[in-house]
């Protein structure tokens, strides 16, 4: 319905803008939701979808054009989603209509409908988004375990064996084994433990955990297959910064998907591999003088 409104130029460049957006987030919510299983987070992603839709039809009767959703940014979503979860596409979706809040506040004198579109983002669409109960999020402790341990045990190793070995080859040799084994270990542990105290979920959990673990395994050692078998300092300082990008990810994806403070994770995470990497570079430096090995 085409609405009989004076509205000034900046007001309704705003409210394009804004309509784009809710038609848009209305055709990636809809497309979430249909490689959504659990049938209660599917028809949440539906509900909140269709009100995307509704939004979108209020500002276009003030508008008066019809808009298309953008498609590389709904592809670009869709591909997010497979890779990292759709909790986390929909939260960073979530983040970003943070900055919509100005244009409401410019649409309040004009258009009356602008305190209620808004309320509801505020309000009843984000409550919906904190009843989402994805998989993968219910292992993340899983996960940082994994994580955690494989990025401080094996920096600390590879630091150690890089002075010591001096050859990029025999150090990759030996973390890929010492990763491997690691990985098995820590999977087993985390099965046995989630046995234990009662957990029909077990096996997940040592998978999400074993994962992580095998995922940091092969990053860290890569540098060391890279780099010529001399160039242990380089393949040292890249493994380093493979390590603090690992942490800066996953941090960042934790903090979004479930809410988290980020710097102070990001920061513990990163101060306890760089001590440790650089404590173990210092053993094994001592550790080749006193034994006298040469390689």
């Amino acid at each position: 319905m085409e609405r009989r409104v004076q509205i000034s130029e900046e007001t309704k460049k705003a409210m394009l803008k804004l309509q784009q957006n809710e038609i848009t987030e209305h055709a990636i919510y809809m497309n979430l939701a249909k490689r959504v299983k659990k049938e209660t987070d599917r028809e949440l992603l539906e509900r909140i979808g269709r009100e995307e839709k509704m939004h979108s039809k209020i500002w276009e009767s003030y508008t008066n054009k019809k808009l298309k959703p953008q498609k590389p940014k709904v592809y670009f979503y869709y591909l997010l989603s497979i890779l990292l979860g759709y909790t986390f596409v929909i939260k960073i979706m979530e983040k970003g209509e943070v900055v919509s809040q100005q244009k409401y506040q410019l649409l309040r004198e004009e258009v009356p409908e602008a305190k209620k579109v808004y309320e509801d983002e505020q309000r009843h669409e984000y409550a919906l988004i904190e009843l989402l109960d994805e998989d993968r999020l219910q292992y993340v402790g899983s996960m940082v375990l994994g994580l955690n341990d494989a990025l401080v045990e094996l920096t600390g190793t590879l630091a150690g064996l890089s002075f010591a070995l001096q050859n990029n080859k025999l150090v990759a040799l030996s973390g890929l084994i010492t990763g491997i084994s690691a990985t098995l270990s820590m999977a087993s542990s985390e099965y046995l433990s989630a046995r234990s105290e009662g957990s029909a979920n077990a096996k997940k959990s040592a998978f999400y955990t074993g994962v992580m673990y095998i995922i940091a395994v092969i990053l860290l050692v890569l540098p060391y297959i890279i780099f010529p078998s001399h160039k242990y300092i380089p393949a040292l300082v890249a493994m380093l910064i493979t390590v603090v990008i690992i942490i800066f990810a996953f941090t960042y994806y934790v903090s979004v998907a479930k809410d988290l403070p980020f710097k102070k994770r990001f920061l513990e995470m990163a101060t306890i591999s760089l001590s440790v990497a650089a404590l173990s570079f210092i053993v094994g430096v001592l550790v080749k003088e006193f034994l006298g090995i040469d390689l």
